[in-house]
């Protein structure tokens, strides 16, 4: 299959631009560099050193023998170079990873709400547009999140997607209907992806364009097969307040004697994904495409919930450490109750990798290798949700 990554740069995008080639498509990266240039902005780097990405395709090219092609645009603001590339490359199916992809980020201030919104949307909506304008079958496999549910207590397990509902008519009589499963975004970022279903839900029907929404958990670990195959193709491990995923957040922290920061109570439950199980579901939903038509196919791409608490306790029982609670910047419940349905990607044959399977131990390594290159004044979140919980954190009566 002739696959376009949007965003094949990212930490997502990367490993699975190269499991997608792996697995023998052909691969076109499209990417503007933006989430290294917020490293600049944030003044912190990747916990572990990322080549260009020209020296990434050459180092898995002398690995592999298979190409992957480049291209650097701008996907949310450069509309023209999108339609050209879709006519040019003519793929089976597109993979959209080009969004801000943090939530902390997307709270930051009203400058970066505003950028979010702007880059999330426009990207969206351009691709949706720019399939339409193509004239070509294209399937669109969209990396969203589980954050689009929200995290309040539900008595039920989350659906995929959809919710069905059952309401009186105007004589009595009872009927149901199927729905998006109302939103609750906690975040800008959030709120970003909750519009993008809106987006693929109208041109799903009204242009018949093929979307598969993958609702994607927190993603832990940091290397793939493909990725641990020469050190220049090595993904990035993000640690700071901002990108930092919780998990590996832990495992930095656990590698240079830092106490593990639990948010609050700690009593938050999330759902979570390693990045091998993230690569093989974007690979399953690319290959099951012909199976989307007419409805949108949101399937739940995460394998297993825990408490943030107890995943600290875990980490500190591991590879050692100790656990301290820090005042949580989020504005979100103290505690919740979290279980979700995964039967679409099982069905197609995922084998989830676990957090007991070993590679915890692993990936803790890999943070000590590099404990050198933590600044430990960019562990601490620092994006508050509001203004009354900055100044209660730091100290301020204005």
């Amino acid at each position: 299959m002739q696959i376009v990554a949007l965003g094949g740069d990212g930490f997502c995008g990367w490993p699975s631009a190269l499991h997608l080639s792996a697995s023998g498509h052909d691969v076109t990266i499209v990417d503007n560099f933006v989430r290294r240039r917020a490293d600049e902005e944030l003044g912190v780097q990747s916990l572990t050193p990322i080549c260009s990405l020209s020296e990434r395709v050459r180092a898995w090219h002398e690995a592999t023998g298979s190409r992957i092609d480049t291209a650097d645009f701008d996907v949310a603001h450069d509309y023209d170079a999108l339609v050209e590339l879709l006519r040019t490359v003519r793929p089976d199916a597109v993979v959209h990873f080009a969004e801000q992809r943090s939530a902390p980020y997307s709270m930051k201030s009203p400058a970066h709400k505003r950028y979010t919104i702007d880059n999330n949307a426009n990207a969206t909506h351009n691709l949706l547009a720019a399939v339409v304008e193509s004239g070509l079958d294209i399937h669109i496999v969209h990396l969203g999140s589980m954050g689009v549910y929200g995290y309040e207590t539900v008595p039920v397990d989350l659906p995929e997607g959809y919710l069905t509902v059952s309401y009186p008519d105007r004589y009595g009589e009872m009927h149901d209907h199927e729905i998006l499963y109302p939103t609750q975004p906690g975040s800008v970022y959030h709120l970003s992806k909750s519009l993008d279903q809106l987006m693929f839900q109208f041109f799903a029907r009204n242009d018949a364009v093929r979307v598969t929404d993958l609702h994607q958990g927190i993603v832990w670990g940091t290397q793939t097969a493909e990725t641990e195959r020469d050190p220049r193709l090595v993904n990035r491990f993000d640690y700071d307040g901002d990108y930092g995923t919780v998990l590996n957040r832990f495992l930095v922290e656990a590698a240079i004697g830092y106490p593990l920061t639990v948010h609050g109570t700690g009593g938050q439950t999330r759902a979570f994904i390693n990045i091998g199980d993230t690569v093989r579901c974007i690979r399953l939903a690319v290959e099951s495409g012909d199976r989307v038509r007419g409805r949108v196919r949101v399937m739940n791409q995460m394998t297993e919930t825990h408490r943030i608490a107890e995943l600290a306790d875990l980490v500190a029982a591991t590879v050692g450490g100790e656990v301290s609670r820090v005042t949580n910047p989020r504005q979100e419940a103290d505690e919740n109750d979290l279980a979700a349905r995964n039967d679409s990607l099982l069905d197609l044959g995922l084998e989830p990798i676990m957090l007991d399977s070993g590679l915890l131990s692993a990936e803790a390594k890999l943070a000590q290798a590099y404990c050198d290159r933590v600044d430990r004044d960019r562990i601490l979140a620092r994006s508050y949700w509001n203004r009354n919980r900055r100044s209660a954190v730091e100290g301020r009566t204005d």
